[in-house]
């Protein structure tokens, strides 16, 4: 009976690990990870979930495992899994388990970066607002009331305990084969001191003591302890080297281009840069990497970090903010992960052979044996292309590139040409696509108009000036900050004028007196009016002092007495021109923000608001500070909960034929039918100043048209070679940063669907849009010469040629519907733009044979299936197709 019980509970064991998943176990030694006791070379992405909806989770991963991804990268986000102390939150966008779940689901590992400190351009940091009312606490450092008292290591214990109870760790059958605390602490370390040295080690010895049984990783952590793994963040790793030699050279974030922040160009990374780094990091030793991001998606509602980051998280990845792939940055990535995978055995049972090649010309080599190796070649000069010589044979190497040989003997991809299909402009949701676009000018408006200053019994006062953040505890963007100023012995019908500075931590302002907008005060100054300027500056802070004239005045946004900020510097000083009447005068500042700060040191303590306010004349200035102040937190219609779909049908709103246009502190509401088809949606806020949107009741995010970026300093056409930063490629210079605002297809239903916005500076709102895509195009160029598709590739014992091929492939769901071009010769331009050469051959009919009607194609370049039209000159084969639904 007994053997019988027994043989039971195997049984039943058995079971429950089938179910679950086969338990994994993952170490590390100094080459790589370690799974199952086998070293990995692994390709990973950063894609958080609450940046799309759990509808399109799956569609995201599957996208990423497809283009070569072995592990999925989230950042967990304390501030929405806890909002109240004590109260957890694990649904919809955050439900994190049903996310790494869908990550098991395709077969895929995960890295999850528990922190809690995310940065990540998230709502300050990801750290909860109530936590910065604790009394006596400080963050990120040696502070018992951070790290003991059911704070940090309450939080960390929760998720890693949420994570055991689904059985979500490797060996438990899950797919978290790593965690990580903290983040990039090392790059703030410095101004903690001696207490961020031994926080340092407190978070190391927490995470570990969890009992995770996977690796536990800091990233840019250079004094992380033995326990834990430290790794690289940065644009290019392949001179990181960890601090243990017992430690895998790891990545854990390779920024795919970088962020977009409201008034600032849009950056973007040239693909053969980003595959460069890569490429340099495996060939020098590297075997994890991660992109930051893989897909980036959108910061919805008042989730974006600050200052002034904005709503779209695109981050020119190679998923675009919407979910397509984005193209060439896609396709050329994964041939370069196949490209890595061919030299997989070779990385990881053996350390490089280093070989000089010529100046800034260099060569890795990795041997099984004395005749069976894996090579990388390089050239890190960026700007002589150069031949060179490995193994008795000569190779071309352009500048700033790696080919990789996992022969030795055969390219197979080089980092500099891209043979993979181009898309132009494929993270803009509109441009080189077909778009199915839905106006809102006939649909019937409603409307609201915001009080000006205090409009509710929710107001309070003090005797001088609050710090904003502080006072709203995040509850809102917006603080009304209202006093009054008496006037006398002024002559009839005349106003007096006077000067009113404002100084504020950030992020915007808008100045009303007696309830009226400030007219313009011109950036034109008279001797006189510099004198008065002068005069007031006497009060202001130092810090202030920094600011050039021109930009205290006349950057300003013309027509309203507006100041703001920008992402580096939030802060601002308004200088006005006002007029005040005989006797009491009201004066309502409304400050703005724009996220919270999420990087820095000590960041969880910078300020927002009015500093300092100032009236002055000729003669006097007085400084309203420490004046009596009444303040209220946020709006009006925040308070009534006009976004709210119940509302919509209320007799708040004011419906009429004629919508007001160019009205600051109004909100708009509307129904319209949804876009055709399934994809997703852009709305269409180009028309608008700044605010916020809602579709059916669900905040789509922050949006301010009406700042535009410089108008210098944009190239549409940036050299990879060479070093990368953020601000080496931009584009959109002299444009908003952002006029297109996602809508999730999932936050659509049948038949009417309410739009509210809340206008903050004034818009026309009959000039919205909505448009879905139902199209797209896609073009390759490949030249005879280029390499075979990676995939395609095999060791080749009897050397019988492998010819390249012209590879298209349409997003799923879409087939190739036509092809506009196809030309065989010396054709040039890009794409959307190809010109045939002296030297064509119209191979429009086979291409069209080949492709139409397919979700993808190959045409190999070989002259039995093409034909010569010009023999002894090197030729190539152009194709622009369209695909679609």
């Amino acid at each position: 009976m007994e053997s019988k019980k027994l043989l039971l509970v195997i049984i039943l064991s058995m079971l429950l690990v089938f179910e679950r998943g086969a338990s994994t176990t993952v170490t590390y030694d100094h080459k790589a990870l370690v799974i199952d006791g086998k070293r990995r070379i692994l390709q990973s992405g950063s894609i958080h979930y609450p940046r799309t909806t759990p509808e399109i989770w799956p569609e995201i991963i599957r996208k990423a495992k497809e283009g070569g991804l072995d592990v999925i990268e989230s950042y967990v986000f304390w501030n929405y899994h806890e909002p109240v102390k004590g109260e957890y939150y694990f649904e919809g966008r955050f439900d994190l388990v049903r996310f790494v779940k869908t990550v098991q689901e395709a077969g895929l590992y995960v890295h999850l970066r528990i922190g809690p400190y995310a940065c990540a351009e998230w709502n300050y940091g990801g750290f909860p607002m109530w936590l910065h009312f604790i009394p006596g606490i400080q963050f990120r450092t040696t502070n018992e009331l951070f790290k003991e008292s059911n704070e940090m290591k309450l939080f960390l214990a929760k998720i890693v305990n949420l994570m055991k109870d689904e059985n979500l760790f490797a060996t438990q059958g899950g797919p978290i084969i790593l965690a990580q605390v903290e983040n990039e602490y090392g790059n703030v370390e410095w101004a903690y001191g001696v207490s961020g040295e031994l926080y340092v080690k407190w978070a190391a010895e927490t995470a570990v003591s969890l009992n995770t049984t996977v690796p536990w990783v800091m990233c840019a952590q250079e004094d992380a302890p033995d326990s834990v793994i430290n790794t690289c963040n940065g644009f290019y790793c392949d001179r990181f080297t960890p601090n243990s030699p017992s430690k895998p050279k790891m990545w854990t974030e390779n920024y795919v281009g970088w962020f977009l922040a409201f008034g600032y160009p849009v950056p973007y990374r040239p693909v053969e840069d980003l595959a460069f780094a890569v490429a340099r990091f495996f060939e020098t030793g590297g075997t994890f990497q991660n992109y930051y991001m893989y897909f980036g998606g959108t910061n919805f509602g008042r989730t974006a970090g600050g200052p002034l980051v904005a709503t779209s998280y695109d981050y020119d990845a190679p998923i675009d903010e919407y979910g397509f792939i984005g193209q060439p940055k896609w396709g050329h990535l994964r041939n370069l992960h196949r490209a890595i995978k061919h030299c997989e055995e070779y990385l990881v049972n053996a350390d490089p052979t280093h070989l000089s090649l010529g100046l800034k010309l260099e060569a890795h080599v990795y041997y099984k044996s004395s005749n069976d190796c894996a090579a990388f070649l390089a050239n890190y000069g960026n700007s002589s292309d150069a031949n060179v010589t490995f193994n008795g044979k000569s190779y071309f190497l352009p500048a700033w590139s790696v080919s990789i040989l996992p022969d030795c003997k055969n390219v197979i991809f080089n980092t500099a040409k891209v043979v993979s299909q181009k898309t132009t402009g494929s993270t803009e949701f509109t441009h080189n696509t077909v778009s199915i676009e839905n106006s809102l000018a006939s649909d019937p408006w409603g409307w609201y108009k915001e009080k000006v200053g205090i409009a509710n019994n929710h107001s309070f006062a003090s005797p001088h000036l609050l710090e904003q953040i502080n006072t709203t505890k995040d509850t809102s963007d917006f603080l009304w900050y209202t006093t009054s100023i008496n006037v006398e012995n002024i002559k009839k019908r005349k106003a007096k004028e006077l000067q009113l500075m404002i100084g504020s931590l950030g992020h915007a302002a808008l100045v009303f007196v007696n309830k009226k907008p400030v007219a313009l005060y011109e950036a034109v100054h008279t001797t006189q009016q510099r004198q008065e300027e002068d005069n007031m500056l006497q009060f202001l802070p130092s810090t202030f002092l920094k600011l050039q004239r021109s930009a205290k005045i006349a950057d300003l946004v013309p027509a309203l007495g507006f100041g703001y900020g920008n992402h580096d510097d939030a802060s601002f000083v308004l200088s006005k021109k006002i007029h005040l009447k005989q006797g009491s005068n009201t004066v309502d500042i409304l400050s703005m923000m724009v996220g919270l700060q999420n990087y820095g040191p000590w960041f969880d303590i910078s300020g927002a608001g009015i500093f300092s306010v100032i009236f002055s004349d000729l003669k006097n200035s007085k400084n309203f500070s420490s004046t009596e102040w009444i303040y209220q937190v946020g709006l009006e219609g925040e308070f009534l909960g006009l976004d709210k779909v119940s509302l919509a049908n209320s007799s708040l709103w004011i419906q009429g034929s004629s919508v007001p246009k160019n009205q600051s502190l109004i909100w708009y509401k509307t129904s319209f039918p949804p876009p055709e088809g399934r994809g997703p949606v852009s709305l269409n806020l180009s028309s608008m100043g700044k605010g916020q949107a809602w579709v059916n009741g669900q905040h789509v995010g922050r949006y301010w048209s009406s700042y535009r970026s410089p108008s210098t300093g944009c190239s549409d056409n940036c050299d990879y070679r060479g070093a990368y930063d953020s601000w080496k490629c931009l584009k959109k210079c002299g444009q908003p940063a952002q006029v297109l605002y996602h809508v999730p297809r999932s936050w659509l239903k049948p038949g009417k669907n309410l739009l509210v916005l809340h206008e903050e500076l004034g818009g026309d709102p009959s000039k919205i849009s909505f448009s879905t895509r139902s199209g797209q195009k896609v073009c390759a160029h490949v030249s005879e010469s280029d390499p075979p598709p990676v995939d395609t590739w095999k060791p080749n014992k009897d050397l019988t040629p492998q010819e390249p091929s012209l590879q298209l492939n349409c997003d799923q769901g879409w087939t190739i519907a036509a092809v506009n071009f196809a030309s065989f010769g010396t054709p040039t331009g890009a794409c959307g733009a190809f010109i045939k050469g002296s030297c064509h051959l119209d191979v429009l009919s086979i291409v069209h044979q080949g492709c139409v009607g397919k979700s993808g194609c190959s045409i190999p370049i070989i002259m039995a299936k093409l034909g010569d039209p010009c023999p002894g000159v090197q030729k190539s084969l152009a194709v622009e197709a369209f695909c679609s639904v």
